[in-house]
């Protein structure tokens, strides 16, 4: 019989919401031999990287676990892959391999998106231009966060920074002159990566 693994991925903005997805694993697969745990938090010279063997033995699961993540490009991310022991001992290179696919596989399964810095901003128009502005803020890699219908229509819009100066001119083009931009905060957004591979 053969072992089972079952791999949980997830987004983690800190250390306690990695520990905590680490926990609620734990407990829900509370019956499995073993939790292998890995998680890569901030970036640059603040980034943080953790692995633990979960009770395998030394640098077999957490390291290549974490290695998977590291060499994936993600970030602010926790992975917890538990093994059902099935009565196989697969030796120390058996479960680096079978550890490092659990990880890559769900990766490749996986949405990805970008952390940006992008502009809050609300807009009101008329309502024959409704279509046109999802247009335009969809064409801008924007996010439409809301629209209220009333008299006119209001538009809240995460517009990423770099593309706010072409957003601004072609909104003038398009409303000649009459929508008037309000950027109401800068704040940092997940940006969906379409084309992965």
């Amino acid at each position: 019989m053969n072992s089972r693994f079952i791999t949980t991925l997830s987004p983690a903005k800190n250390s306690e919401e990695a520990h905590s997805l680490i926990e609620r694993v734990r407990k829900e697969f509370h019956d499995a031999d073993h939790h292998v745990t890995a998680f890569i938090l901030g970036h640059g010279t603040s980034q943080v990287a953790h692995c633990s063997d979960g009770g395998e033995p030394s640098g077999s699961a957490g390291r290549p676990t974490l290695a998977v993540l590291q060499g994936s490009g993600l970030g602010d991310v926790v992975v917890v892959v538990t093994r059902y022991f099935g009565g196989t001992k697969l030796g120390i290179g058996g479960l680096v391999r079978a550890y490092g696919d659990a990880v890559r596989c769900t990766i490749q399964d996986v949405p990805i998106a970008s952390k940006i810095h992008a502009a809050s901003i609300s807009l009101i128009y008329s309502y024959p231009l409704v279509e046109r502005m999802r247009q335009l803020v969809s064409f801008h890699n924007g996010q439409i966060r809301s629209e209220e219908f009333g008299l006119e229509v209001a538009m809240i819009a995460y517009i990423p920074q770099k593309d706010l100066p072409a957003f601004e001119v072609e909104l003038a083009e398009l409303t000649k002159g009459q929508v008037k931009l309000n950027i109401i905060e800068v704040v940092e957004i997940l940006l969906p990566i379409k084309n992965r591979y």
